[in-house]
């Protein structure tokens, strides 16, 4: 492969495939498991991976920035036209239990937004694809989101215990709920129309939600934080507040039922 010669997306998804062909050479071992913070543990197989993309990666394009959950934040991303954000393996938990549900996350970003990206579940060989303008696919096929325009009885991937928090300020209706430990599989999912919406109040991270963000908005989904306000990847703090993902109409209501309770001060 001449990756002189090649786009960014098809970079990104050869990139995907040796990420998550090595990811999946620890599935049933994850080797040694230490906790970076507070209930954030990191495996060999996350280390490895995210070593084997960033040596593929900063070979093709030397010029892009870095920014991975698992390398430290040099500050490159800040002052190149271009950059790579990458979760090498997104939902480590899953992983470590022998979950089909973890992803291999790639955007390259520029002038904060993600413009080519891949999210890649390698236990299913799942391949989901999207570039700026030109819609998202899984493995080859074009996705896109519900239409869906009512909440009761939404797929919804998110927390029972979310929903049934006695301090929201309106009760949410009844609603099929799922989780994904990984929140890039759960936007790309939502993307696909396979769910309805996410939804998350807990603070994440850019490499988390940068490659998905760009396949659920290519695939029709709206994606903000809890406030609406919709996300940029160039700034020197990298964690958001929470994630809504839904299309157009679903995420007007839950957007809707999220603020009331901010402002009624009760948020869960």
């Amino acid at each position: 492969m001449n990756a002189d010669n090649i786009s960014d997306l098809t970079l990104l998804h050869e990139a995907a495939r040796h990420g998550g062909a090595c990811a999946m050479s620890w599935f049933s071992d994850p080797g040694e498991i230490t906790q970076k913070s507070h209930n954030h543990p990191v495996t060999q197989a996350d280390l490895q991976t995210d070593a084997l993309l960033r040596d593929f990666l900063s070979a093709a394009r030397p010029d892009y920035g870095w920014l991975s959950e698992e390398s430290h934040d040099d500050g490159s991303r800040l002052i190149a036209r271009r950059s790579f954000v990458v979760d090498p393996i997104d939902g480590t938990r899953a992983f470590i239990q022998g979950k089909p549900h973890f992803t291999v996350c790639i955007a390259v970003i520029e002038a904060g937004r993600p413009i080519a990206a891949v999210v890649y579940n390698p236990a299913l060989d799942e391949m989901y694809c999207a570039q700026t303008g030109k819609g998202a696919t899984c493995n080859d096929t074009p996705v896109a989101v519900s239409n869906t325009c009512e909440l009761e009885g939404i797929n919804m991937l998110a927390s029972d215990g979310l929903f049934a928090h006695k301090n929201w300020a309106q009760p949410w209706p009844k609603m099929h709920t799922g989780t994904r430990n990984s929140m890039a599989y759960r936007m790309a999912l939502v993307g696909a129309g396979q769910w309805d919406a996410t939804l998350t109040l807990r603070p994440k991270s850019d490499w988390d939600i940068a490659a998905a963000e760009l396949i659920a908005t290519e695939a029709g989904a709206i994606i903000t934080d809890p406030a609406g306000q919709a996300f940029r990847y160039d700034l020197p703090k990298t964690v958001k507040d929470g994630v809504i993902c839904a299309g157009p109409a679903l995420h007007t209501l839950i957007l809707e039922r999220v603020r009331n309770s901010k402002k009624s001060r009760q948020t869960p």
